[in-house]
């Protein structure tokens, strides 16, 4: 699924956040984590009457928010960091006997696109045995769903030794709130490339590509 370019090395002697990347990469958990609720009211309102699922349209406005914000896209790679021009949505798909599945979705900024290579690929996700579907690989995103709780704080598992610097998001059940229709958002990133000024970006991007239909279907 990769497009096969090499991510752009950062020139770490010229980069101005060279202390802050020193100074967090050295903690022994270095990751942020922060929930908001994001309103997707737009997207359980237009539910049935579209091509595309509101899981899908959520997918893909969390990818795009995060290929927008370019903190997102950095990967530390041994003592350096590299920035990809596009990352791609790992998820965890349920399959019938109850155990999840990873399942990486190629990201494409129309949406209609995006969903069509997605629904084969979830298809096949549930099908398959094993929870891989291929190697892993640092230009992911990787997401989750906890449908069932409209939770306040999330925390992902991940490896320390070393850090992973994946972006991690997780949403939860929606309900309705002062005649609107949210959702609870995670984001967990490493701090030694992500601020509170990139989740901030982050999540002005995604309300902004929830609001607006990127792509209408007819």
């Amino acid at each position: 699924m990769s497009d096969g370019r090499e991510p752009r090395a950062i020139d770490l002697d010229g980069w101005s956040r060279r202390e802050a990347f020193e100074l967090f990469r050295s903690f022994d958990f270095p990751y942020l984590s922060l929930t908001a609720e994001v309103d997707v009211t737009r997207l359980r309102c237009a539910e049935g009457s579209r091509r595309r699922s509101f899981t899908i349209e959520l997918v893909h406005a969390i990818a795009r928010a995060a290929n927008a914000v370019a903190p997102f896209r950095q990967r530390i790679r041994g003592d350096g960091v590299v920035e990809h021009d596009v990352v791609h949505p790992s998820i965890t798909v349920l399959a019938e006997d109850d155990r999840f599945r990873f399942c990486t979705l190629p990201f494409f900024d129309d949406a209609d696109a995006f969903a069509t290579s997605s629904a084969a690929r979830i298809e096949e996700a549930r099908r398959t045995g094993s929870i891989f579907l291929e190697p892993d690989r640092d230009d992911f995103l990787f997401m989750t769903a906890i449908p069932w709780v409209s939770f306040t704080g999330f925390v992902h598992p991940v490896p320390l030794d070393p850090p992973d610097s994946v972006p991690r998001f997780a949403w939860g059940r929606f309900h309705e709130q002062d005649g609107r229709i949210v959702l609870p958002l995670n984001v967990q990133a490493h701090h030694a490339l992500v601020d509170g000024i990139h989740v901030g970006r982050f999540y002005e991007c995604v309300q902004e590509f929830l609001d607006v239909d990127p792509s209408p279907s007819v």
